[in-house]
């Protein structure tokens, strides 16, 4: 099972979703763990009766709230590891007690996922506080204008951690449009691509083309299964 980890403080449980679903539509078991403090995911991904800890299939999709551990889930499944139950696990986390217990030091891929407010960044960058080895993290960049001196200054408060940036940079638009559209996509409990704009789509298919096309696939199959998403297939 590839583990693959999006840190920071920034809601990040939609991206999650989103990117998980492109990652089912193309064969994928998925299994996307909430690892955040305030644990969005119990009220994004309906289930019918929550309890401290549950996993729960939402789009053909495993989402896991509340545990402490891999081990811990295993558990809950009564399975002796999760590699015979998924190909790919997701880990969402905004703390270093989820960082260290999900040894995500190990993971065979890190993105560092914020905006640009001083809230994000800082808090974000604290979950590096306690790691003590060098942390490779690529950049996924929620601004409108996509300024350099944002990221210059995201640098320069990271100058503190055991941090080496990736030269890749992925960047989300912040429109208003596209977060109306997620809304709505809570609302009604479904993954809708249809109405997200071009540019948030194309970002979306960027991060999960450079995991996939690792696995194997084409950049075609990944093109197709975003299509299909869109027409809600």
């Amino acid at each position: 099972m590839k583990k693959i980890a999006f840190i920071g403080a920034y809601d990040k449980t939609d991206l999650l979703l989103y990117i998980a679903k492109i990652f089912q539509t193309v064969g994928k078991r998925m299994l996307v763990v909430d690892s955040t403090i305030l644990q969005k995911a119990k009220y994004i991904v309906p289930v019918i009766n929550p309890t401290k800890t549950y996993v729960t299939e939402y789009e053909n999709i495993d989402v896991a709230v509340g545990f402490e551990s891999f081990e811990d889930i295993s558990d809950y499944l009564g399975v002796e590891n999760l590699d015979s139950q998924y190909d790919v696990a997701f880990i969402d986390t905004d703390n270093y007690e989820g960082f260290n217990n999900f040894k995500l030091a190990e993971a065979d891929k890190s993105y560092f996922v914020t905006s640009f407010d001083v809230y994000s960044l800082k808090r974000g960058l604290e979950v590096f506080g306690g790691v003590e080895t060098t942390t490779k993290l690529t950049k996924v960049l929620f601004s409108k204008d996509m300024k350099k001196e944002e990221d210059e200054y995201l640098e320069f408060l990271a100058m503190n951690y055991n941090i080496e940036w990736e030269k890749e940079r992925i960047y989300f638009p912040f429109e208003r449009g596209d977060q109306s559209i997620i809304f709505e996509n809570q609302r009604t409990s479904r993954i809708k691509f249809k109405n997200l704009s071009s540019q948030y789509k194309d970002s979306l298919t960027y991060l999960a083309s450079g995991l996939l096309e690792t696995e194997g696939v084409s950049s075609g199959e990944i093109r197709k299964a975003v299509r299909k998403i869109e027409k809600g297939v």
